[in-house]
């Protein structure tokens, strides 16, 4: 039976090609989750796209998403990490982020419209999708995000919610667990391309009712449908011949 941590890191690995297999980060995005025994840590690949993760590829950050010990030579870390470490410092609650470019919510990212829950698998969304302007406190950037205090800006415009939008960017998604931060960063996806795709039509979108959603969250978000899209999610990979091999991270 693998210790907490080496269960961690192949988890880790794992999630990271999941969400590259289905088509939600390519090369620029990255997936965490926080240490399973330390609250006050988190992993995070070195970068290297999400698809090529391996479970020795993973390293331990402290909150300021400093590297808990130093990284071997030639190995890079992401430079958006801050990203995970102050939503951890912030939101004791979140166990598991990600971050993404994914095309369908970039027309979202640069208008600003809002996005609205449109079927049961996308009350994944939650009740409200904040959207967050870097140029209000740090004027022209180059829209990465990339130090503390825009990590922390970041964080406080996530508030409770589960998903925020960055414009001109890309999205932040929170999870209380790694396989609830997968399903939601998959289904708030295709709840995206579904209203772009009905905007596309000149068909009107006709959002979950506020009772739908919050029954459609909570059906959601049990082990059963849980489980079984994780392994729905696994055998995909399976078959692509991308699941990912055990291994100890490098030291």
């Amino acid at each position: 039976m693998p210790d907490p941590l080496t269960q961690a890191r192949f988890d880790l690995a794992v999630a990271n090609r999941i969400c590259a297999l289905e088509g939600i980060i390519d090369a620029f995005g990255h997936v965490s989750m926080r240490h399973p025994t330390k609250k006050d840590r988190y992993l995070l690949a070195r970068s290297r796209s999400p698809e090529l993760i391996e479970p020795g590829d993973i390293y331990e950050y402290n909150l300021d998403s400093e590297p808990v010990k130093p990284l071997p030579k030639g190995i890079m870390p992401y430079g958006e990490r801050v990203i995970h470490g102050e939503i951890y410092r912030a939101r004791p609650d979140v166990n598991a982020v990600s971050h993404h470019h994914g095309m369908a919510f970039l027309p979202f990212c640069n208008s600003g419209a809002p996005l609205l829950p449109l079927y049961h698998m996308g009350a994944q969304i939650g009740e409200k999708v904040p959207f967050w302007d870097s140029r209000d406190e740090f004027g022209d950037t180059s829209l990465l995000i990339v130090t503390p205090e825009e990590g922390r800006s970041c964080a406080k415009a996530l508030g409770p919610h589960w998903l925020m939008l960055l414009r001109r960017h890309g999205v932040n998604v929170a999870g209380r667990n790694l396989t609830e931060l997968v399903f939601r960063t998959i289904y708030s996806y295709r709840n995206a391309e579904l209203q772009s795709a009905m905007q596309a039509q000149g068909l009107t979108p006709s959002p979950l009712t506020k009772g739908e959603a919050k029954k459609a969250w909570d059906r959601n978000l049990e082990p059963r449908p849980q489980a079984r899209a994780w392994e729905y999610w696994c055998t995909r990979l399976k078959k692509a011949g991308e699941y990912p091999k055990a291994g100890k991270a490098k030291r």
